[in-house]
């Protein structure tokens, strides 16, 4: 296949509708399984922590997969690796509407992480490879409203479906339109981005990579287990050791040394995994605040949730255009701020919130969120080189997958210690609340170190003389 030349002439609408359409699905699909957990948990009979792997095995088969992707896509071609990554979601997507257990709904889960990481490790590093700077931050805010829209009608038409067809028909519906999604790369994706061909692929690291976060986030869900303990400093000697290992190999699965010496490829990730796990928890607390606080019904409880990523939406590509003229980490960390406000308001969500409070908080938090993550993204994507925009594509989806799981785990630990491993059933409704309002609290305070860590890297627009130039 002929390889991408910037000479030759390409539709970059037609890139950015492909992208889009497959940046859209894969959030789509998670938000419309949020609203759905309740009637999930009563199919299967799950306890509170085990209805929490439903997300956890997704996110963790995509965090596990991502950085390794990037890499194989900057090396065998970012359109190759996006297809099989579309192939291999809807296979997972199918396999999970017609799940007989619980545990057939996680291994689902976990094809859906490794399809969604192909995908997003190619899909942003294509549209880098096509828009130039001056066009980029518009185009990668139009991908990130797409990923808002998906998280936007998620709960709506999720409610919908779970309401009137059951949970299955959520992701039995779906199939059809990934498989148009498949279909519509291998039409309109002729050419080929593979800036790295020829180099070899650290397979070493990318098991020690992957072994590693396992072991960290699978023993952060057992805690307070004893065996937790041991898990998770497995998990952490692991990941020093794969940064030992990646420091010295003469091709690494992941460049430890642009975290070294591109302080705005370095200060915007780490800004990226605080402000997702700060943030991913709150659709996961307030779905099931709605439905067992408020007696809301899924579909009802989908439009109040729909406000944060509709306004995420609108603004994003706002957002996007913002950070090609104004320092995007100053953008990114107003908006950071803005979030963290809106967290430290449902601190004191109670029985006797109003949907008015909670409707005006999500659409803060969305405001906040829609400043923080274009802006941050196209930071990243313009501080490095082009052979290494699948691996900064694979970074960013790492972070973000990162922070949702440490998000979830935060939630998950929390509920552990004050509910229990029991269901949530209304003689512990008290105990929700008072696990609510700590994670909240948690949240607000990593949102806060996040504004920090994002101020570090403000620097002129990235059109003057920058470290992202």
């Amino acid at each position: 296949m002929q390889a991408y030349d910037p000479k030759q002439p390409i539709s970059r609408a037609a890139v950015l509708s492909v992208v889009t359409l497959a940046s859209f699905m894969t959030p789509f699909m998670g938000a419309s399984i949020n609203i759905a957990l309740p009637a999930i948990q009563a199919t299967f009979g799950l306890d509170a922590v085990r209805l929490g792997w439903i997300q956890t095995a997704y996110l963790l088969a995509a965090a596990v997969c991502m950085v390794p992707m990037g890499k194989l896509a900057d090396i065998h071609g970012r359109k190759k690796t996006f297809a099989a990554g579309m192939a291999v979601f809807t296979a997972g997507t199918l396999f999970a509407g017609l799940a007989a257990s619980s545990s057939m709904l996680v291994a689902a889960r976990i094809g859906q992480g490794l399809g969604s990481a192909m995908t997003f490790a190619s899909g942003l590093a294509i549209l880098t490879s096509v828009f130039p700077p001056g066009e980029r931050g518009r185009a990668i805010g139009i991908n990130v409203a797409a990923v808002y829209t998906g998280l936007s009608m998620g709960p709506v038409l999720g409610g919908l479906l779970t309401q009137h067809l059951g949970w299955r028909s959520i992701f039995l519906t779906n199939v059809p339109l990934t498989l148009a999604a498949f279909l519509l790369v291998l039409a309109k994706l002729k050419t080929e981005w593979a800036d790295a061909r020829g180099e070899k692929f650290d397979l070493p690291g990318s098991l020690f990579y992957s072994v590693s976060l396992t072991s960290l986030i699978y023993g952060l869900t057992l805690l307070p287990d004893q065996v937790s303990i041991l898990l998770i400093c497995a998990g952490l000697a692991g990941l020093l050791g794969f940064v030992v290992w990646e420091s010295k190999t003469p091709s690494p699965v992941f460049e430890i040394m642009l975290f070294r010496t591109n302080r705005v490829f370095a200060f915007s990730n780490l800004a990226a995994l605080i402000n997702y796990s700060a943030t991913f928890g709150v659709t996961f607390l307030l779905s099931l605040y709605l439905q067992y606080i408020k007696g809301l019904s899924a579909q009802s409880a989908g439009f109040i949730l729909v406000t944060q990523p509709a306004v995420m939406a609108v603004f994003s590509p706002v957002a996007g255009r913002l950070s090609d003229r104004v320092s995007p980490g100053l953008v990114a960390s107003c908006g950071m701020g803005l979030t963290a406000l809106g967290l430290l308001a449902f601190t004191f969500l109670g029985r006797g919130t109003s949907l008015a409070f909670i409707v005006g908080t999500l659409f803060f938090i969305g405001l906040g969120f829609a400043l923080f993550s274009s802006p941050n993204t196209n930071a990243i994507m313009s501080s490095v080189e082009k052979r290494h925009l699948g691996l900064a594509s694979g970074a960013v989806s790492t972070m973000r997958l990162l922070g949702q799981m440490v998000s979830m785990g935060i939630v998950t630990l929390i509920f552990a210690m004050v509910i229990g491993r029991v269901e949530i059933t209304p003689d512990r409704h008290e105990q929700f609340l008072k696990s609510a309002g700590i994670a909240f609290l948690v949240f607000t305070l990593l949102c806060g170190l996040g504004v920090l860590a994002s101020a570090q890297r403000v620097r002129p627009p990235l059109g003057g003389k920058t470290d992202a130039g």
